[in-house]
C-alpha cells in the first residue's frame, strides 16, 4: 500500500508573484502535485520542481469552474492518499473567500495530514498598491471585507449591504463588479452618503493595475467610462481621499511599459521579477535555448576533463550557465542543497561577476576571486594574470560552444596551461515570430533587453524589414559591453548598457533611462 502523503494549502497572494510568503515558496519547491487556481502566475508554478504535476482547477470571477469544488476536494484526497505531497495553490489567502476550509475539511475527514500557509489577501494588498490604507486614524478605525457574490447558488441580497455601509468606516468589496450598481444602491439606501469617496482597482498589484476614483454615487458611471472590469477590488470610505498623495505603485518609473525579455526560458524569471519591481510588464520571447553539448568530439573532451578534474589547479567560470552545465556534467545539480563536485584541495574557483559567484556558491563550490570593476572577461583576465603562474598551473574554463576565448588566449600567452572546453551550446528556440513582429509594429514594446550576443543574433533573425525598423525605435538595453558591441555591429545600437553584467544592474540602468525620458 502506498504511503500516505500530505496536503499544504498555500495562499498565492494577490497577483504579484513576489508577494508569496517564504513558507509558501518552500512548500511549492517540495511539491509532487500542484493544484492551482486560474489566477496563479507561471512564475509561481515555476517554483515547483520540474517533475511536479500541475493541474489547473480554477476559474475566473463568475465563469464556470474547470472542476466543481467536490471534484477538487476529491483530487486533493486522491493524490495525497497515493503518497504525494500536494500543494493546493490558491489566490490571496486560502481562508478569505477561498473555500480553503472546505478543502482541508475533506482532508481531515480522510485522515490526511495538512498544513495551511496564509497568503496576503487582495482585500488589503490591492488598496495598498493603489495608495489607499484601509485604516488611518484620521479617517477610519474599522473596515469590513465582503464578497460581491457569496455563492453562485445564493442571491446577493442575503448580504446585509445597508447595515454594512453604515457599520464600518471602510468597506472593501471583492468580486463585486457584476453586481456593482445594485450594491451601490443598497449601500446608499442604508444611509451612506453618495459623496463618500470610492475607488475600483483592476488587476491590483500587477503592472497592468488600473485605478478609478470617484464618489460612491458616481462610481458605476466612472468605472464604465474607464473600462474597469473584473477582477477588481472596490474600496468605499474616506480613506480613498488619501490616494492622491499616497499613490506609489503606478508612479514607478516603468509602470505599465512592456519590456521584451530575450533570455532563455529557465533564466527569464529573475529578469521578469526585476522588471515587475519597477512596474514594467515583462514580455517573454526567449531567443536562446541552452543545452548540453552534443558533438561526439566535444562530449569526449568534457568527459576527459571531468575524469581529470583533480589535476586542475584552477577553474574559471565566465557565466552562471557555465557553472550549471559544469556541475551537471559532474553528475550533480545546481542549487543550495546540491552536492559540489570533488575538486582537488588546491583547486581555486574564479568567477566573472557576482551572479556567477552566487551560482557557484549555490552549487557548493568555493569561490576564491570575483572580478571587480567592469566584471567582464577583460577585467577577470587582468586579475588572473598576477595570480596564476606558468609553472605547475593547469586551468579549466568551462564555456559555451560559441563562448569568447579572451581569458583562455590571454592566459596561454602568459604561459599558463589552459583547457577551454565547451560544456553547453546556445540554440535558437522556436518562438511566435508573427506575434513578436506585431508587438514591435504596434508599438506595444517600449524597451528590448539583451543578455548575450546570441540573443541579439536570434532576435534579428526573427524579424522582417518593417519590424526591424520598429525595433530601432525602442529603448534597447544590453547587459554588458560584449552584448552592446554585437548590437552596434548589427546596426541596432544600445541606448542603455548595464554598469555590471547582471540582471539587477541591467534593469536599474533601464529604469533610470526611462525616468530621464
Amino acid at each position: 500500500m502506498a504511503s500516505r502523503g500530505r496536503v499544504v494549502l498555500v495562499g498565492a497572494g494577490p497577483g504579484d508573484p513576489d508577494l508569496i510568503t517564504v513558507r509558501g515558496a518552500k512548500a511549492l519547491s517540495r511539491a509532487d502535485v500542484v493544484l492551482y487556481d486560474q489566477l496563479a502566475t507561471g512564475d509561481l508554478l515555476d517554483l515547483a520542481p520540474a517533475r511536479a504535476e500541475r493541474i489547473n482547477v480554477g476559474k475566473r470571477g463568475h465563469e464556470e469552474p474547470t472542476r466543481t469544488q467536490e471534484e477538487i476536494n476529491a483530487l486533493i484526497v486522491e493524490h495525497a492518499l497515493a503518497g504525494r505531497v500536494v500543494v493546493r495553490l490558491k489566490g490571496g489567502d486560502p481562508f478569505v473567500f477561498g473555500r480553503g476550509g472546505e478543502e482541508v475539511s475533506a482532508c481531515a475527514e480522510a485522515g490526511i495530514p495538512f498544513e495551511i500557509v496564509p497568503g496576503i489577501t487582495s482585500a488589503i494588498a490591492v488598496p495598498c498598491y493603489a495608495g489607499i490604507p484601509v485604516t488611518d486614524r484620521r479617517h477610519a478605525a474599522s473596515f469590513a471585507v465582503v464578497t460581491g457574490h457569496k455563492d453562485p447558488s445564493r442571491p446577493a441580497e442575503q448580504t446585509r449591504w445597508r447595515e454594512l455601509g453604515s457599520a464600518v468606516d471602510t468597506l472593501i468589496v471583492l468580486m463585486g463588479m457584476r453586481n456593482l450598481s445594485k450594491l451601490v444602491a443598497e449601500i446608499i439606501a442604508g444611509g451612506k452618503s453618495p459623496d463618500t469617496p470610492a475607488a475600483a482597482v483592476m488587476h491590483g498589484t500587477l503592472p497592468e493595475q488600473r485605478t478609478c476614483v470617484s464618489t460612491l454615487g458616481g462610481l458605476c458611471e466612472a468605472v464604465e467610462l474607464a473600462g474597469i472590469g473584473a477582477p477588481s477590488a472596490i474600496i468605499i470610505g474616506d480613506v480613498v481621499s488619501l490616494r492622491e498623495g499616497l499613490s506609489w505603485w503606478e508612479r514607478r518609473t516603468m509602470f505599465g511599459q512592456s519590456v521584451l525579455v530575450t533570455r532563455a526560458t529557465e533564466q527569464s524569471a529573475e529578469i521578469a521579477g526585476a522588471l515587475r519591481a519597477v512596474g514594467a510588464i515583462p514580455v517573454i520571447h526567449p531567443m536562446i535555448e541552452l543545452a548540453p553539448i552534443e558533438g561526439s568530439e566535444e562530449n569526449a573532451a568534457v568527459e576527459t576533463a571531468i575524469a581529470a578534474l583533480q589535476s586542475y589547479s584552477s577553474i574559471v567560470f565566465t557565466s552562471s550557465n557555465a557553472v550549471r552545465f559544469f556541475v551537471r556534467a559532474c553528475g550533480g545539480e545546481t542549487g543550495p542543497e546540491s552536492g559540489a563536485p570533488d575538486l582537488a584541495p588546491r583547486a581555486r574557483v574564479f568567477c566573472i561577476g557576482d551572479a556567477t559567484a552566487r551560482a557557484a556558491l549555490d552549487a557548493g563550490l568555493p569561490v576564491h576571486l570575483i572580478a571587480s570593476g567592469r566584471s567582464d572577461a577583460e577585467a577577470l583576465l587582468a586579475q588572473l594574470l598576477p595570480v596564476l603562474s606558468p609553472d605547475g598551473e593547469r586551468v579549466l574554463i568551462p564555456r559555451s560552444r560559441i563562448g569568447r576565448t579572451v581569458i583562455a588566449d590571454g592566459l596561454r600567452r602568459a604561459g599558463v596551461s589552459v583547457d577551454s572546453i565547451a560544456f553547453y551550446e546556445n540554440r535558437r528556440p522556436k518562438i511566435d515570430t508573427a506575434l513578436l513582429r506585431e508587438q514591435l509594429l504596434s508599438g506595444e514594446l517600449s524597451a528590448l533587453t539583451f543578455t548575450s550576443p546570441s540573443t541579439v543574433d536570434h532576435f534579428l533573425e526573427s524579424l522582417d524589414e518593417a519590424s526591424r525598423r520598429a525595433a530601432g525605435k525602442c529603448m534597447i538595453a544590453a547587459i554588458g559591453r560584449t552584448t552592446a558591441r554585437r548590437l552596434e555591429a548589427q546596426g541596432l545600437p544600445a541606448t542603455v548598457v548595464a554598469a555590471k553584467p547582471d540582471v539587477s544592474s541591467l534593469v536599474e540602468a533601464l529604469s533610470e533611462a526611462a525616468a530621464d525620458e
